[in-house]
């Protein structure tokens, strides 16, 4: 049976822009720094950044308006690296950590209050089903566990 979940990177249109020197969400270009190769997954392959690699460091709102719940935050990608294609298979930045945050958002993109849980990696489908089953939550965002930055969306596939 195949799952029904799709996991996204950040979109290639967005990326490329930045990668150009497009503005992040706080209007500055983004930062180049050589990547530690600890803590540094990239949102558009949804692997670590390798050690001694090129990174971009910026801002990024994953919602398509400001708005109050539409957070901005620190994220990372390779300089240059092919997108990861959206799929039912958790990302390997998502499955070698050991939890993860999940919470839900509305088709208002607004918060869906209660829907925000950090789980262990081998309850992440599960938990990601029964929260998209809810008529209420239209989308999912994994973050951080330790520091809530964004790191993948999680749709109905």
């Amino acid at each position: 049976m195949a799952s029904p979940l799709r996991f996204s990177a950040l979109p290639a249109a967005e990326v490329a822009r930045v990668r150009a020197g497009g503005p992040d969400a706080n209007g500055q270009p983004a930062e180049t720094r050589i990547s530690d190769g600890a803590g540094n997954p990239c949102r558009h392959c949804l692997r670590e950044v390798p050690e001694g690699a090129p990174m971009l460091v910026l801002a990024w709102r994953p919602f398509p308006a400001a708005q109050p719940y539409a957070e901005t935050g620190p994220i990372f990608l390779c300089a240059d690296c092919a997108r990861r294609p959206d799929g039912p298979e958790i990302p390997p930045v998502i499955a070698d950590r050991r939890e993860i945050m999940v919470r839900g958002y509305g088709a208002d993109d607004r918060i869906v209050y209660g829907s925000g849980v950090v789980v262990a990696i081998a309850d992440l489908a599960p938990c990601c089903e029964a929260l998209l089953a809810q008529d209420r939550v239209a989308y999912l965002h994994l973050r951080s566990a330790s520091n809530g930055c964004y790191q993948a969306r999680v749709d109905r596939a």
